[in-house]
C-alpha cells in the first residue's frame, strides 16, 4: 500500500477522531485482564524477566497452561456486572505466548496448554455482554530469538517487525470488528521510526477503519496511557491500574486481599478520572485456571449496583473545565447545567452545606431515588435540609445529590474568604 507522511496521517486521524472515539469516552470504565502463562507462578507477569528465567525453562509453562471452560464468559459477566462498559485483553504479553490460534506464532494456547482459541472466547463473551473489545500487544518479546537483535541487526529487524505486524494483522482480521488496539512497551527500539510504527499503524487501520490506538507504539495515535498512577491530560486518556498496586499479572488471592481496592476507592479513582476528562480501566489478574480471583469480585459488584443507581454522575459528565465545587466530604462531577456531589462520608446531621455557589440551583435531588431534597439558599450558601441520619446509599455508602441549574453553574471557592477564594485554584495548586 502507499504510506502518508506522518502530519498527514496525524490530520487524518484528527478528521475522525471525534467520530470513533465517541463510544469510548462515552464509556468511562473498563477492565484490564492480564492473564497468560505468568499467572501459574503468581508473582507478577514480569516473573520471566525479574528472576532471570531461561526461555527453554519458562516456556514449558506452556504445557502445564489449562484454563476453565467459560471463564472468559466469566470475565465479561463481571465486567457486565460492574458497570464496565469494555475490556482488553492481554492476547500476547512480553513472554511471546500468543492466547488464539497463531498461523504465525506457534508458541500458542492452541498448539499447547487449554488447547483453545482464548482471544476467540474472550470475543464471544464481550459481544454476548455488549463490551467494547480491546486487544493488549506487547511490542517487546522474551522469546522470539530476533526481539534483541532488532535493535542492531538489520536483517533481524526486518524479520521481527514483520513478525509483530503478521500477529496483529491476525488479530484484527479473525475477529470481526475489534475496537481498541492497545500497544505496550516498545523495546528495545526507542523510536517510532525503528518499530515502523507509521507505516504498520496506517496498515492495521486499514482492516479496522473504526479502531482506536494508545500512544504506546511511539506515536500518540489517539488516547494517551498513564499507568498506575492518574495524571491529567491534555488529549484522550485513559488510568490503567492495576487492583491491588502489587501486580497485573495473578498474585495469591488471600495475601492480595489486603492490598485490593475497595468499593470506595475504585469509585474514587472514577470519579478523578472523569473529572479530568479521561477513562479508568481497572485491571483484574485471573487464577492460573483462568478463574476470577476472590478479591476482586465483592468490590467490583458493589461498584456495579452502585452505578446502576448513580449512573447519570458518571456515563454522562464531562471534563471538569468551569469551578465547580462541593464541601471537605464530596467529589463533584459535571454534566451540563447539573452538578452531582458524591459524598464520601455521611454526617447523619440534618443539615448540609455547599459555600461558594453564586445563584441556586432551582431543584436539588438524591440521584439514586429522585427524591426531592429541601434546601435554601443564603447568601453564596446552599443548605441542604431535613437530610436522614442513616446514610441513604446502601451499596457503598457514597450518595449522590444532583444539583439542577438554570444555566451553567457558577462557584467561587469559599467566596466569603477572599484569601482562599482569589488565590487558590484547585487544578493549579496554590497561587502566592
Amino acid at each position: 500500500m502507499e504510506y502518508i507522511s506522518r502530519p498527514e496521517y496525524e490530520k487524518q486521524l484528527a478528521a475522525t477522531r471525534d467520530r470513533r472515539m465517541k463510544w469510548w469516552r462515552d464509556a468511562r470504565f473498563g477492565m484490564f485482564i492480564h492473564f497468560g502463562l505468568y499467572s501459574q507462578l503468581g508473582r507478577g507477569e514480569w516473573v520471566q524477566l525479574e528472576e532471570n528465567i531461561p526461555v527453554d525453562e519458562y516456556a514449558q509453562l506452556a504445557n502445564t497452561f489449562s484454563v476453565i471452560d467459560g471463564a472468559p464468559r466469566e470475565w465479561a459477566k463481571l465486567a457486565k456486572d460492574a458497570g464496565m462498559k469494555y475490556m482488553v485483553l492481554t492476547t500476547r504479553h512480553h513472554e511471546g505466548f500468543s492466547l488464539w490460534d497463531s498461523k504465525v506464532n506457534e508458541y500458542n494456547s492452541v498448539n499447547y496448554g487449554p488447547h483453545r482459541d482464548i482471544v476467540r472466547e474472550f470475543v464471544d463473551a464481550c459481544r454476548e455482554f455488549g463490551l467494547g473489545i480491546g486487544f493488549y500487544s506487547s511490542l517487546m518479546d522474551w522469546h522470539h530469538p530476533d526481539a534483541y537483535k532488532a535493535a542492531y541487526d538489520p536483517e533481524a529487524r526486518e524479520r521481527f517487525l514483520k513478525y509483530i505486524q503478521d500477529l496483529n494483522t491476525e488479530l484484527l482480521t479473525n475477529y470481526g470488528k475489534i475496537d481498541i488496539l492497545w500497544y505496550d512497551i516498545p523495546k528495545p527500539m526507542e523510536t517510532f521510526e525503528g518499530w515502523g510504527s507509521l507505516q504498520r499503524n496506517q496498515f492495521l487501520r486499514t482492516l479496522q477503519p473504526d479502531i482506536i490506538i494508545n500512544n504506546r507504539s511511539g506515536l500518540p495515535e489517539d488516547f494517551g496511557t498513564p499507568e498506575e498512577h492518574i495524571n491529567f491530560c491534555d488529549t484522550d486518556w485513559e488510568a490503567c491500574m492495576t487492583f491491588n498496586g502489587i501486580s497485573w499479572g495473578y498474585i495469591n488471592s488471600e495475601q492480595a486481599k489486603a492490598y485490593s481496592y475497595s468499593p470506595q476507592k475504585i469509585i474514587t479513582m472514577l470519579n478523578t478520572c472523569i473529572e479530568g476528562g479521561g477513562n479508568l480501566l481497572l485491571n483484574v489478574g485471573p487464577k492460573p485456571d483462568g478463574s476470577l480471583p476472590e478479591e476482586v469480585r465483592e468490590p467490583l459488584l458493589k461498584v456495579g449496583k452502585w452505578l446502576k443507581e448513580n449512573a447519570e454522575a458518571v456515563y454522562t459528565a464531562e471534563k471538569i473545565e468551569i469551578p465547580i465545587g462541593g464541601n471537605g466530604t464530596t467529589y463533584e462531577s459535571l454534566s451540563g447545567n447539573n452538578v452531582y456531589l458524591w459524598t464520601r462520608v455521611w454526617s447523619g446531621h440534618p443539615e448540609m452545606g455547599v459555600g461558594g455557589y453564586l445563584k441556586p440551583p432551582k431543584r436539588i435531588t438524591l440521584l439514586s431515588t429522585g427524591e426531592e431534597i429541601k434546601f435554601e439558599y443564603k447568601g453564596q450558601r446552599l443548605i441542604m435540609k431535613d437530610l436522614p441520619k442513616e446514610c441513604p446509599d446502601k451499596n457503598v455508602g457514597v450518595p449522590v445529590f444532583k444539583l439542577e441549574f438554570e444555566e451553567r453553574p457558577e462557584y467561587l471557592r469559599g467566596s466569603y474568604y477572599p484569601q482562599i477564594a482569589n488565590g487558590f485554584d484547585r487544578s493549579k495548586g496554590m497561587k502566592i
